[in-house]
């Protein structure tokens, strides 16, 4: 089992990768659309989303891996912690000057591939909004885990990722057309102003990895701050 170090900031960035707009947006406008079954095009989107970026993080995480190997002992935890913190330290950075013209998405269709063919596109296109992920994953490489330690969080990373939808689809089942005034008033939200909180997920993540690489490189105690 990966220790807190690892855990923690990787539990913090799949939280924030809930807040992606075009997952959230594609839901809403799914469970608003008024078909008759809803269920099978919602779920076919986020398990497509979800099943795009965990092979996305497998082979990232694979190819890391050879990647380290490769340069063998060139690249030291120092070393590592360094590459972090300077990723981290450009993203916090980028956050301040980032965009926020908003970008809505809709399904032309809600046909079952329609929808997968949307998850698709939303994993491709959607690069800026898998900054939580490649944050993650970096995390998980510099700290040297093992397929079987880092495979199941990183699916239980994707589940979260796209836990939003389900969720909504769960309370839009419990709550039928009563759930609709309020879904609406969150699609509006979602279209108008999607992409206004990315900055502040892209500065979190460069937080997030800036702190990972001070504990790496032994920044932090030289300073004498501990992590447990």
């Amino acid at each position: 089992m990966p220790s807190l170090n690892v855990l923690l900031p990787v539990a913090g960035l799949a939280l924030l990768d809930t807040l992606s707009p075009a997952v959230i947006g594609v839901s809403l406008y799914v469970l608003l659309s008024g078909a008759r079954s809803v269920a099978r095009p919602l779920l076919a989107y986020l398990g497509t989303v979800a099943a795009f970026y965990f092979a996305l993080g497998c082979a990232l995480m694979f190819g890391a891996g050879v990647a380290l190997e490769g340069i063998g002992g060139l690249l030291d935890d120092t070393a590592l912690g360094w590459v972090l913190t300077v990723a981290g330290g450009a993203a916090l950075v980028y956050s301040f000057f980032m965009s926020t013209e908003p970008r809505p998405r809709r399904p032309e269709s809600l046909r079952v591939g329609a929808m997968v063919a949307l998850g698709l596109g939303t994993g491709l296109l959607e690069g800026s909004t898998a900054l939580p992920y490649f944050g993650a994953i970096g995390i998980m490489t510099a700290a040297g885990l093992s397929p079987a330690v880092w495979l199941p969080v990183l699916a239980a990373y994707n589940l979260v990722m796209v836990a939003p939808g389900l969720l909504l689809y769960l309370g839009y089942r419990a709550l039928g057309e009563r759930a609709r005034p309020r879904l609406e008033k969150w699609r509006t939200g979602i279209e108008s102003s999607g992409r206004e909180a990315l900055p502040w997920i892209v500065g979190i993540v460069g937080f997030l990895v800036l702190r990972q690489g001070l504990w790496l490189s032994g920044a932090l105690e030289r300073f004498g701050v501990h992590v447990g």
